[in-house]
Order: C-alpha cells, then structure tokens, then sequence
C-alpha cells in the first residue's frame, strides 16, 4: 500500500499515522467492495420481492458510500492517502466475490449478509488495532462504521429468519 504522506500538523507522530493510514485503508478498500457488490445486487435482484429488495440494496449501498467517504477523508486528514481504484481494490479486498449466477431474492440476501457482516468482523478488529495504535478518532469512525454495518446486516438477515 501506498506509504506516501503528506506535512501536516498534526500532533500524532509520523510513524504512528503510517500505521494507522495503513490499517485505514484496509478497510477503505472492502467497504469500497462492499459498496460495489451491493450495488450489483441492487441492479440484478430478481423475484416476487424485486421492489423492495431493489431499494433496500440501494439504501444500504449509499450507507456504506458515506462511510468510504468518511474514512477516506480520515486517511488525507492523517497526511496520508486513501487508496480506492477500482484496480487497487481489486487486487486488495479481503472479501470474497460476489457468487455468480446468484440473482433470486433470497440467495442475493444471503450472499449480502456473509459479505456485511465479514466486513463487520474487520471493522471491529480495526477498532481493536486503531486503540493498541492510540488513535481515539479512528477507533471511533471505525465504531460508528461498525454500528451501521450491524445494523445493515439486521436489515438483510430479517428478511431470511422466520
């Protein structure tokens, strides 16, 4: 990943803010997967339920968009750059590819579900490895992006618990 920073006046030492830059855009890069998985379910749901699930999806996928902007900008704010290419995520994500062939409701739910709730797994630890690097601020944007995800989960796994 990109090692290069930027002067800033921030108080946090340089090497400290690498470390956290790094583990930042770690999990820039899966919620940027995360934001383009789910919106190739919202254009290819297909089913009884279409309607709804099309504009679940779509709710859920601008929800994660404020987040990558969020933690984007927390990268630059440290000195640091934020990585997102569609390449860079490519080569870089940590979740798995959204399962060919999956377009019926209930199976594009599932698959959302797994990937929601693995980048909820991540995003935990990142607050666990954001607090051992004595970063508050980033601890707690990870917290509230954490929070969300959960949520965003709840809301997909209502839909397959009976």
């Amino acid at each position: 990943m990109a090692a290069r920073t930027f002067n800033t006046h921030n108080d946090m030492p340089a090497d400290r803010r690498t470390s956290v830059v790094a583990l930042i855009n770690k999990q820039l890069l899966d919620l940027i997967d995360l934001y383009t998985q789910t919106k190739y379910a919202h254009w290819n749901v297909k089913g009884p339920h279409f309607i709804g699930l099309h504009e679940l999806f779509d709710k859920l996928a601008e929800e994660v968009e404020e987040a990558i902007d969020e933690v984007a900008e927390r990268a630059t704010a440290l000195g640091g750059v934020a990585l997102g290419t569609a390449r860079h995520t490519a080569s870089h994500t940590r979740l798995t590819e959204f399962p060919g062939e999956t377009f019926d409701g209930v199976a594009v739910v599932a698959a959302l579900v797994e990937r929601f709730a693995a980048v909820g797994k991540t995003t935990r630890a990142a607050i666990d490895e954001a607090t051992k690097l004595e970063d508050s601020d980033t601890a707690d944007l990870f917290t509230g992006v954490s929070r969300d995800l959960d949520r965003s989960t709840w809301f997909l796994e209502a839909h397959l618990q009976k």
